[in-house]
């Protein structure tokens, strides 16, 4: 493999108009949309000879945005996909968990925290309410509420609501890559905990699953297209067929977090200060 790599970092809803994203990860790093957009950066790499590693920005939410690049990458022709890697999702569902988690024990204990983040699909959006609610069964702290950015309930009704809870000072937590307009409100105290990563952490994070793709590729020539194709499997309106609609079959308890067919090398379940190797 050429020594010369560049990351194509592809946003999703997470990352809002993505300029937050471009100034975390810097100048070195191509971040776009996928599409067109990820099509035409890949054939500026080609052409200056260097190979592309692409990595889904996801923080664990979106998992159609990987599944949505291993097909803009599949449907390539051979010529361009030669050189071409797709790493694994920047962060899973147990690593935002994680990085909330951090995020809440650097804030004050009798602040409520309200974990905000761009809006996204229906299902996306229900993933963020089941992730506040383990960050507030870990936290044991006062309320935990939800908040959307240009979706509902927007930042001001997280505040009112936390403020009905009998909150006297609520925290906002960003479970995105931008950070959310912290709103003003006459009886609560409103903050911000600040980005959810560093740009150093997001930068070891980028490098770790840039290696690991070029590990894959040496050791299996696996450029991780196939398995990115399956990340949306369990997630989506597949599951929302209520019973007696026509269909004969049953299901087991599905998962509706982000899925892959491969293995990640890190376990899933951390601490705050260890939620993946890179996060130091």
């Amino acid at each position: 493999m050429a020594d010369r790599c560049r990351v194509v970092a592809v946003r999703g809803h997470e990352a809002g108009d993505g300029e937050a994203l471009g100034e975390l990860a810097g100048p070195d790093v191509l971040v776009v949309p996928g599409g067109r957009e990820l099509i035409r950066a890949l054939a500026r790499v080609k052409r200056s000879g260097e190979w592309a590693c692409v990595v889904p920005m996801t923080l664990g939410r979106d998992p159609e945005l990987v599944a949505d690049t291993a097909r803009t990458l599949r449907a390539l022709p051979a010529v361009q996909t030669s050189g071409t890697l797709l790493a694994e999702p920047f962060g899973t569902a147990q690593h935002l968990i994680g990085w909330l988690r951090a995020a809440a024990n650097r804030t004050a204990r009798t602040s409520a925290l309200l974990v905000t983040a761009p809006a996204g699909g229906l299902f996306d959006d229900a993933e963020l309410y089941r992730i506040a609610r383990l960050v507030h069964g870990y936290a044991d702290r006062p309320p935990v509420e939800v908040a959307f950015t240009g979706g509902a309930p927007g930042p001001a009704e997280g505040v009112r609501r936390c403020g009905l809870l009998g909150a006297s000072r609520v925290t906002l937590l960003p479970a995105g890559f931008p950070l959310p307009e912290v709103p003003g409100s006459p009886d609560v105290e409103v903050a911000s905990a600040g980005p959810l990563l560093s740009r150093a952490a997001l930068a070891r994070i980028l490098a770790e699953r840039v290696a690991d793709a070029r590990r894959r590729w040496a050791e299996r020539r696996d450029d991780g297209i196939a398995a990115g194709l399956t990340a949306a499997d369990d997630h989506g309106h597949s599951h929302t067929h209520p019973p007696g609609e026509g269909h004969d079959h049953t299901h087991g308890g599905h998962s509706h977090g982000p899925t892959h067919s491969h293995t990640h090398p890190h376990p899933h379940v951390h601490g705050a200060d260890h939620v993946t190797r890179s996060t130091a």
